[in-house]
């Protein structure tokens, strides 16, 4: 995966390489957060305009400088608009799915991939009905230790939900991984995997006959109202960013699509985008700085615009007077069941 550096960003002053990242966990929308006991950027949530402009928190579904991590403050900031923009329409499919596997009275095994603090277990575990028992993956050992501590105890009919933890790359899971299991979810992870990631996790799903719900990969997209003239601008370079070191960012559904497709899955893509508005400005101004500064990372001679840029939308954000669109896409696979699933 690709690695990043933290940048600060003093207003007025240059941009400068900012210390390591202290914890770390999922995918993308987002934003790993600088080392230090402070909000989900590296600096205090709601600085005021004209003091100093992080952009360590690299909102915008920046990867962090170790593979697939992101701090645990970023996660807890996001959980309620992921909650909220999670496609639920897909859930119907899947539950036709999931009644029909082989050996479903035995309960549903769920292998949660990049799980960070558990946000995809505590909203789709209390949807399913059955026991449940979920695999967490992760890389961090922080990250899951947080997310068993607040993994969900009961289905949707009241039936128990357990957790494991299983620690490594996701990038190499393979079918023999997923023996037994009946379920691969993920949240905010695909745009953050190159090709061969993506072709690998469609080839272990499709190899051992598991549907995978995919959620909330960004799609390129972000509307903002008002609009200024350099949202595009910045847009097109966070964009760019996020295809760096071969990491797919905004054209991973269209990959994951097709990896899936070929191997003879059943694909269904629906829209999950963030409404981010003043039940979201603390989420919102993130968001912003990390947008914005890998924006200037990819293209640094926009940094002295951008920083004015940045200064006027945190300004309007703090008003109660902006409104961003962050588009992302939900995909739901289902391959041709193998037979072997639990």
């Amino acid at each position: 995966m690709t690695t990043s550096a933290d940048m600060t960003m003093s207003a007025g002053g240059p941009l400068s390489t900012g210390g390591p990242l202290s914890t770390g966990a999922t995918g993308s929308s987002g934003t790993p957060a600088a080392a230090g006991p402070v909000g989900p950027a590296g600096v205090a949530a709601g600085a005021p305009v004209g003091g100093v402009l992080s952009m360590a928190g690299r909102g915008g579904d920046t990867p962090a400088p170790e593979d697939h991590q992101y701090a645990p403050q970023w996660l807890e900031l996001r959980e309620s608009a992921d909650a909220d923009a999670r496609a639920v329409d897909l859930l119907d499919p899947l539950r036709i799915r999931l009644a029909n596997l082989p050996g479903r009275a035995t309960g549903l095994t769920v292998h949660d991939l990049g799980c960070g603090t558990g946000s995809m277990g505590r909203w789709l575990a209390p949807r399913l009905d059955g026991a449940q028992r979920w695999v967490l993956h992760d890389q961090d050992p922080n990250l899951l230790r947080l997310a068993v501590a607040r993994a969900p105890r009961a289905a949707a009919d009241g039936s128990p939900v357990t957790v494991t933890t299983r620690r490594g790359d996701i990038g190499r899971l393979t079918a023999a991984d997923l023996d037994g299991a009946s379920l691969v979810t993920a949240s905010a992870l695909l745009d953050v995997l190159t090709r061969e990631e993506i072709e690998a996790l469609a080839a272990a799903c499709a190899g051992a006959g598991v549907p995978a719900l995919l959620t909330l990969s960004v799609v390129g997209r972000v509307d903002l109202v008002p609009a200024h003239p350099m949202d595009a601008e910045i847009a097109e370079a966070f964009n760019a960013h996020q295809r760096a070191s071969d990491l797919l960012g905004p054209d991973a559904i269209t990959t994951a699509c097709e990896a899936f497709a070929q191997r003879g899955a059943t694909v269904r893509v629906n829209p999950s985008p963030w409404q981010l508005d003043t039940r979201h400005t603390a989420l919102t101004e993130e968001w912003l700085r990390g947008w914005v500064g890998a924006a200037c990372e990819q293209r640094p001679e926009l940094t002295e615009r951008a920083e004015a840029y940045l200064r006027d939308r945190l300004a309007a954000n703090a008003a109660g007077e902006l409104r961003v669109v962050v588009h992302h896409s939900d995909l739901l696979a289902l391959p041709r069941p193998t037979g072997g699933a639990s």
